[in-house]
């Protein structure tokens, strides 16, 4: 379970969100819609605590801000798997690499994350790009290998901050096949993004934010 209450949080700039509360159960997928600059990536970095909230409290499993420590956060976000919009993949690693990051800073023994990585690979299709170099790859299988790096750990839930907003409508159709196949496995997703008119297309959810207010 993930489970916001009351959380604020106010950047300089005067933007961020403001008393937003929702729970997401195991196996949901909820969508989060609004323009840009709505506060859709805050609520998520509430989430994994890259911003910790200035009141309200986020829950993860058993991980609850008002009572763990900072030091804490990295256990925490074992929980989680996130995906970006831009992707972030290491240039210098190939795919596989890339994927196997992930289980090497959790102290996997070498054996399971080939296993582990080899499966999250298949998950998204991408079996035979396996030694390709970021760089040799499309925009549309960027993000599929950012969504096996997200996925080969077993997160608890997935956040995905606007997946397809770099992508045409076609590869947009095809990351969202992928996340849904995911979620029908039963991992929650949580996903950010501008585009109603896809969301529409689609099963689970729908948050609407607006200057940081849920509507």
């Amino acid at each position: 379970m993930i489970e916001l209450q009351n959380v604020r949080i106010t950047y300089p700039t005067g933007d961020g969100i403001e008393r937003v509360s929702f729970r997401v159960g195991p196996g949901e997928f909820l969508y989060i819609v609004g323009p840009s600059g709505a506060g859709k990536t805050t609520v998520l970095k509430a989430i994994y605590l890259d911003v910790w909230p200035q009141e309200g409290s986020v829950q993860v499993a058993e991980f609850n801000s008002l009572f763990m420590k900072k030091k804490e956060i990295p256990l925490l976000r074992r929980k989680l798997g996130i995906i970006f919009q831009d992707f972030r993949l290491l240039p210098d690693r190939d795919v596989f690499e890339n994927i196997a990051f992930v289980c090497q800073v959790t102290g996997r023994r070498q054996k399971e994350i080939k296993k582990r990585v080899l499966r999250a690979l298949a998950d998204v299709g991408l079996s035979h790009k396996a030694r390709k170099m970021p760089e040799e790859l499309s925009g549309g299988e960027q993000q599929r290998v950012s969504i096996a790096r997200a996925i080969v750990n077993e997160p608890y839930v997935l956040l995905a901050d606007e997946p397809t907003g770099n992508l045409d409508p076609q590869t947009a159709r095809e990351i969202m096949t992928v996340l849904n196949r995911i979620h029908i496995r039963g991992t929650a997703v949580i996903m950010a993004t501008h585009n109603y008119e896809m969301v529409k297309q689609y099963s689970g959810r729908v948050l609407s934010i607006q200057n940081g207010r849920i509507l």
